[in-house]
């Protein structure tokens, strides 16, 4: 599925591996974290992200099109999809945030 980032500390933790704003990553935080993106680019429709039990992909509650994924125990990947489709299985992926689960 294509994806696009909405936020430049993303793009810049992506493609340098490092981004101030999210400091409390540790270095395998950060390759699990591109490994995220990796099944996002590599998904043909959404029910990739549901096969892949070890993404822990599951829908927010009260929100029609956000999701999130498991980066690690501690830490999550916030998704907004706009579907294409009116079976809603595919769209562009917006990578809004990393935060920290449960808190």
């Amino acid at each position: 599925m294509k994806y696009e980032f909405k936020n430049k500390h993303l793009i810049q933790l992506y493609t340098e591996g490092k981004n101030k704003k999210y400091n409390f990553l540790n270095k395998s935080s950060i390759r699990k974290f591109i490994k995220c993106i990796l099944a996002i680019d590599a998904a043909v429709d959404i029910f990739d992200f549901y096969n892949s039990t070890s993404l822990h992909f599951e829908k927010l509650k009260g929100y029609d099109a956000k999701f999130s994924m498991r980066i690690d125990i501690k830490n999550r990947l916030m998704l907004e999809i706009s579907f294409e489709d009116d079976e809603k299985t595919t769209g562009i992926v917006a990578v809004i945030d990393i935060t920290k689960h449960y808190q």
